[in-house]
């Protein structure tokens, strides 16, 4: 059965937008224009916040926030109309919805989102806080980084080790905190008012940045504070060796799919691609 010539131009459409396989000229050079985009919006918005160049140029930076966010827009629209080619998202309805709450779907959105919102709101405050925002796009960087993808599939496959880490750091938190602030709250009163106010020290100190504002004068405080200082040492190293350890454990599969274990060289992904 012939393809209609809607579907041939959403196929060819969609193979563009796609990240750049080997041969596939067209969609590395649309992949390298959105990464030089993405990468002068960045310096734009640094640029931006210097006073003398954001009021001398502002013309000229909205222009192009403009142009950046056409774009955008056009990609992000193109994502969704042409997202049914790939067999995830097949349904013409529910795969197009099911591709826009997508974690890469929504950093596009998200990017263009708050151009758009400035037309809402008439506060400064918030509009200041919206130009901000636009470092979001800075996210994007991450579909066309392969680096980038490692870390993001580390992250998920290391998240439930994470969370476990993340729930003993807050234990420990709320603990330093509440036994500093018993030892130490009548003789600093000031600095030691409470249990919120106790837990800024222990971050200093479980972190070992130790700032120096705050720290216990009494013997008991000292001693207390020493051994939170040596638990948060450890207790710090520990997602540091779990996501050492995943990311060993990636790069070897990744090794594993790109070299032959026969002789040795690489297999680009059309190779894959023939011999399946």
């Amino acid at each position: 059965m012939t393809a209609s010539p809607m579907s041939s131009v959403r196929r060819r459409t969609f193979g563009v937008l796609t990240v750049a396989v080997d041969g596939n000229s067209r969609s590395r050079a649309f992949d390298q224009l959105l990464l030089a985009l993405i990468l002068l919006n960045v310096a734009a918005v640094v640029a931006e916040s210097v006073e003398p160049l954001g009021t001398r140029y502002h013309s000229m930076f909205r222009l192009f926030e403009i142009f950046s966010v056409v774009v955008f827009s056009c990609e992000y629209v193109l994502r969704v109309w042409a997202c049914v080619e790939d067999p995830r998202y097949s349904h013409p309805v529910k795969g197009r919805l099911r591709y826009a709450v997508s974690p890469l779907a929504l950093i596009d959105l998200l990017a263009i989102l708050p151009f758009y919102l400035s037309f809402i709101t008439t506060d400064l405050r918030i509009l200041r806080i919206l130009r901000v925002f636009r470092l979001l796009r800075m996210a994007k960087i991450a579909r066309y980084s392969q680096t980038l993808q490692i870390f993001g599939r580390v992250l998920v496959a290391t998240r439930l080790q994470l969370l476990l880490t993340l729930i003993l750091m807050g234990v420990l938190l709320l603990l330093s905190s509440s036994l500093m602030y018993a030892v130490e709250q009548q003789a600093q009163p000031e600095a030691f008012s409470s249990i919120p106010a106790a837990m800024w020290w222990a971050i200093a100190t479980l972190t070992t940045v130790g700032y120096g504002d705050i720290y216990p004068v009494t013997a008991w405080g000292k001693i207390f504070g020493s051994l939170v200082a040596i638990f948060g040492i450890g207790m710090f190293a520990l997602p540091t060796a779990v996501l050492g350890a995943a990311f060993l454990e990636e790069l070897r599969s990744v090794q594993k799919d790109t070299i032959c274990p026969h002789c040795g060289k690489a297999i680009t992904r059309g190779h894959r691609k023939q011999e399946t």
